[in-house]
């Protein structure tokens, strides 16, 4: 099985929804299975089976979650399937779900169950013959190139006005902008939180600076415990979460000063720590996305060590994961935000031009991110590299960053 999850905004770019998107096989190796997999669907949703194995909180954060289902899946007794909460889950289908009175009961009775319902992919001339099908949704998901936002707005403001309207296939900052200007979208999914605007002439503000000087030290060979603890204890925000560590590491330790809980980490962890803090620092004015795009691919790239056949490498990857947004960060193009951080050449490298072991570890995890599943199974293909290992990876990832979150 391969899962990720697609993030959605509001207007303000906070991250309101996800959509799972899912592939039971990998149609590679088992081409057959695309041709039914939409009847393997009847008695098994995989994206209620990822939510039920992980729980609603460590896939969203209690957000809602949209899941793919079918003309075929939409029977399925959803309930034995998972046990979170209908109002966190939006059913997600296409055109193929029609207006006919059997789906129409359908709809209506998993409506009355609590579960919410969205569709994407109608055509704008198929609107009216859905209109009974419209009624029942809760969103209805509208490529943005193809529609004139004014003219839809009035239009489903008069005729379906609890319908909301999201946003896809925006690809640019310009394009949302625009689109957030002008209204009329409640969600909007696409590509546009991933581009800075590199201008390049933004100045650092100083504690930013401090940050990028602690990653500099830390990221030297053998670098300087007290160097590092003398710059954490000048933000109150990096004290608190180095002592709220090291006092989880130990129950009576009975720090003395920041220096003393700087020794007591230890170098190799106080590196990491410092790593996943200051990043997390680093993107406090950013949109939550950001955060959670750089600490998962850190994760996930590092949990792919061992299964890319190079384990001995699994820092290195963390370190290319996570600084892999920095130019969202800095708000620089990624050359001159690397400049500015001490990384080893492959690692660089691998950031700028994808090249080396690292490089080809993130474009794997890019891949896989974005739901380019043909992609990702030709890359396991070449490689030998099992599914499901990638899968339990990517799982393994989720948890991490749920536990990151409730520690810092």
């Amino acid at each position: 099985m391969l899962a990720t999850l697609i993030p959605l905004f509001d207007k303000n770019m906070k991250t309101c929804a996800y959509s799972i998107f899912a592939q039971k096989e990998n149609l590679l190796i088992t081409p057959s299975a695309a041709g039914s997999a939409r009847f393997d669907g009847a008695g098994f949703v995989t994206g209620l089976d990822i939510v039920d194995s992980t729980g609603i909180d460590t896939l969203s954060g209690s957000r809602e979650v949209f899941i793919e289902v079918n003309d075929i899946s939409i029977f399925a007794d959803l309930d034995s399937q998972c046990s979170a909460p209908h109002d966190k889950l939006v059913l997600l289908m296409g055109p193929e779900v029609t207006p006919q009175e059997n789906y129409v009961r359908r709809l209506a009775a998993l409506k009355n169950d609590g579960y919410k319902l969205a569709i994407r992919n109608l055509a704008i001339d198929k609107f009216e013959e859905y209109r009974v099908i419209l009624k029942l949704m809760d969103y209805i998901f509208l490529d943005h190139k193809k529609i004139k936002i004014q003219v839809a707005r009035v239009y489903f403001q008069t005729q379906f006005p609890n319908l909301k309207l999201v946003g896809v296939n925006v690809d640019s900052q310009d394009d949302y902008e625009k689109l957030t200007a002008d209204g009329g979208y409640s969600l909007y999914e696409g590509d546009f939180f991933r581009l800075p605007k590199t201008s390049g002439e933004r100045e650092l503000a100083p504690l930013k600076m401090n940050y990028l000087e602690l990653l500099n030290i830390v990221n030297d060979i053998d670098f300087d415990l007290t160097k590092a603890a003398d710059i954490i204890q000048n933000d109150a925000a990096l004290v608190v979460s180095l002592l709220e560590i090291v006092n989880h590491m130990a129950v009576n330790s009975e720090i003395t000063s920041v220096r003393h809980a700087a020794a007591m980490l230890g170098q190799k962890e106080l590196k990491k720590w410092i790593n996943t803090a200051v990043t997390k620092e680093l993107c406090a004015d950013k949109p939550s996305e950001t955060t959670r795009i750089s600490m998962l691919r850190a994760k996930f790239a590092e949990n792919l060590a061992e299964i890319f056949g190079i384990g001995g490498m699994s820092q290195e990857l963390f370190l290319t994961g996570m600084f892999s947004v920095l130019d969202l960060m800095l708000d620089k193009p990624m050359e001159e935000a690397l400049s500015m951080v001490k990384i080893s050449k492959a690692i660089d490298e691998a950031l700028l031009l994808r090249k080396g072991d690292l490089g080809e570890v993130l474009s794997f995890v890019e891949e896989y991110e974005t739901a380019s599943w043909q992609e990702v199974s030709r890359q396991m293909v070449l490689r030998s590299i099992d599914m499901d290992s990638v899968y339990t990876a990517y799982l393994d990832s989720l948890r991490w960053f749920k536990d990151l979150l409730s520690v810092g």
